[in-house]
């Protein structure tokens, strides 16, 4: 059964018509001053209560009366990118029991000698910050002396970048706990073993061992706690443990399949390059895509596939571990997978990248341009020399070669075959490719007896640039670490007339919307997001285990479940995901309830005698992308009204229009 209790507002000389300039300082404590007005707001561990009770005093007159029922909806002005940080504080600015804690004589509990706190500096401004927001009336305020103090804390936040609110969010609410910890000294308590004992006693003894260290009215509020349950799998160890949390980040889990197209280029000689087209989990990994190619070519046992992404007419990045996220490859860019034979030894891949003498316009004069998208071998058929370059280059250019007849009739009008070499070409005697491809493959389409060996330029690339000479060794060159070996070929003009370079440079982008059906929302249960959450999987390879008893890092199975749920219960929805080469975000649409969430079913404590149903009353929104989003904040005013905090401007907005896929944090309290 919930306590009322009685909040008294002193405004000290309130006018008939409150103006927007002067409001801020109109909250005072009963012992600073005394009211010519007064009225009393019961605020009951919300702000629910704040308009029924103010309309039923007639302490007010006019204008007066309808400040006082604006209590709360003050808006913050923007000092620069710092909407996330005006979103997230109307958010905590209007969470029950917060607000009346700060709101009253919340002096009395800083902690001056926290070394982890700001000596109060922070609780301080914050609070002031808050009655700021609450003074009937009020202009929208500059939250500047709040944010010089959250960035001695968090210097992150210095300057005037646009940041995460959520990120925001943690820091400030960690730092109001240092500088409102109850706690003087921290005791130490040694971590003991279950050894067997109940969860019920094991969790007890690790909540109040928590709370010995860490009490505030933060923690009071928005800390719960996970059942955390590790298993070792060598030796099938269990390790379990109670940790404390003070929200939830739930995974989007995708319910869309998504569309790719790649090139799939063979290496045997002999198929030519395919355009193939996917459907994949849009949440899914590496393995699946290649699954799915290895289905849609009939890739045999003794064939792999590398995928690759190719920029500018080059390798930019190859595809190499099975759990990569497709999330990181984006709809523009151009992949390949290449078709290779299964190679039982290790061996390394050298790519080869293509030339040709171009003119540069505007300068009259002709220079080297690549072209064509890169091909893959294995340096082990190459490793000799010149001759097993030539002799593996030309087999896997050799799906390209033209053999109408009218080329071929071309060529040889124009003494492709007959011109003899000069004595003093650099590149020696010429040499039949012909003769190379009888010794070893008939099908490198050489058969034609149309090449020489200055139809082709090699060029051994590392951090410098080699030839590579007719009948003398591979020249040694210095390649960059994690760098693949590269052979350029330079592409005389008459063989440029011999290949299909058109089939060659034809490379379509991952996915093509002009091209397909318009993808569909995607829509996904809070829930959802919950079990995937909560759902068993193994650590990665950064975040090993010490097994105690294999004495050694091991990759466990994790798995958390709710244990003690808190009073205002946080969610962050994980929008935005980093990798090495680009930030992401998710426009996921996620169902969330908002006047009765339920997570009975997933608490592990059925013993538990608190409400596991919660409702909502706050989001912080982010809209746009990650270079120029904005961030926004719809709050519950009173039991049925909902309003849009943007910066300063505060409008009244119905129930339906808080859904959006802009959803971000979600302010839940228990009911």
């Amino acid at each position: 059964m919930s306590i009322q209790v009685v909040l008294e507002l002193q405004v000290h000389g309130l006018p008939d018509s409150v103006g927007g300039n002067g409001g801020n300082e109109m909250i005072l404590d009963r012992s600073q001053t005394e009211c010519s007005h007064s009225g009393s707001v019961i605020m009951n561990g919300s702000t629910d209560n704040v308009i029924p009770c103010i309309s039923a005093t007639n302490h007010f007159r006019g204008s007066s009366c309808r400040a006082i029922q604006s209590l709360g909806l003050t808006g913050l002005q923007n000092l620069g990118n710092t909407c996330f940080m005006n979103s997230a504080i109307q958010c905590l600015a209007h969470t029950p029991k917060l607000v009346d804690f700060f709101l009253g004589d919340y002096c009395k509990e800083i902690n001056y000698e926290n070394p982890l706190g700001m000596n109060g500096e922070l609780a301080l401004a914050f609070g002031d910050l808050l009655r700021k927001l609450w003074v009937p009336g009020a202009a929208p305020i500059a939250p500047r002396t709040f944010k010089m103090k959250l960035a001695n804390f968090a210097p992150q936040f210095s300057g005037y970048s646009q940041h995460d609110s959520q990120e925001l969010l943690a820091f400030l609410l960690d730092g109001l706990h240092e500088d409102l910890n109850r706690v003087k000294r921290k005791p130490y308590h040694e971590v003991k073993d279950a050894d067997g004992r109940p969860d019920e006693e094991v969790a007890e003894e690790y909540w109040r061992n928590h709370l010995a260290r860490n009490d505030s009215i933060v923690v009071d509020l928005c800390q719960g706690q996970f059942r955390s349950t590790l298993v070792c799998p060598i030796c099938k160890k269990v390790s379990i443990t109670f940790d404390p949390f003070m929200y939830l980040s739930l995974p989007l889990p995708s319910t869309t399949i998504r569309t790719m197209t790649l090139t799939v280029i063979s290496t045997d000689g002999i198929t030519s390059p395919s355009t193939i087209t996917v459907t994949v989990p849009e949440s899914g990994t590496l393995k699946d895509l290649i699954g799915a190619l290895s289905t849609s070519c009939s890739l045999r046992d003794d064939e792999t596939l590398l995928v690759a992404e190719i920029y500018r007419n080059k390798i930019f990045r190859v595809f190499e571990d099975p759990s990569d996220l497709l999330v990181e490859i984006r709809d523009q860019d151009k992949l390949v997978a290449y078709r290779m034979q299964k190679c039982n030894e290790p061996s390394p891949l050298v790519v080869f990248l293509h030339e040709r003498l171009a003119e540069n316009f505007g300068k009259e004069r002709f220079e080297n341009r690549l072209f064509g998208i890169p091909l893959v071998t294995r340096w082990s058929s190459i490793s000799c020399g010149y001759d097993d370059v030539q002799k593996e280059f030309l087999k896997l250019i050799n799906p390209f070669l033209m053999r109408t007849e009218d080329v071929l009739h071309e060529y040889d009008k124009n003494d492709g075959v007959n011109k003899r070499v000069s004595e003093d070409d650099e590149l020696g005697d010429a040499t039949n490719s012909a003769a190379i491809g009888n010794d070893a493959d008939s099908n490198s389409g050489t058969e034609d007896g149309i090449h020489s060996s200055t139809a082709f330029e090699f060029y051994l690339q590392g951090i410098e640039r080699a030839k590579i000479i007719v009948k003398k060794p591979l020249p040694q060159v210095t390649t960059l670490p994690g760098k693949l070996p590269v052979v350029v070929v330079l592409w005389s003009d008459k063989m440029l007339k011999m290949y299909d370079t058109y089939l060659l440079d034809s490379l379509p982008e991952v996915f093509k919307p002009q091209l397909f059906a318009k993808r569909m929302q995607e829509s996904v249960s809070i829930y959802k997001c919950l079990e995937a959450f909560l759902k068993e999987e193994p650590l990665g390879p950064e975040d090993m285990w010490y097994c105690p008893h294999c004495k050694e890092p091991q990759q466990a199975y994790k798995k958390l479940d709710l244990w003690r749920l808190p009073e205002i219960l946080v969610v962050h929805l994980k929008r935005f995901s980093y990798s090495r080469y680009f930030k992401n975000k998710l426009e996921t649409f996620v169902d969330f309830p908002i006047n009765d969430l339920d997570l009975s079913t997933y608490v592990a404590h059925g013993n538990s005698q608190s409400s596991n149903r919660y409702v909502l009353y706050a989001i912080s929104c982010h809209y746009g992308g990650l270079g120029g989003g904005h961030y926004t904040a719809f709050v519950r005013y009173g039991y049925d009204k909902w309003y849009d905090f943007d910066d300063s401007r505060v409008e009244s907005v119905s129930e339906d229009m808080i859904k959006t896929p802009a959803a971000y944090v979600l302010f839940y309290r228990k009911i």
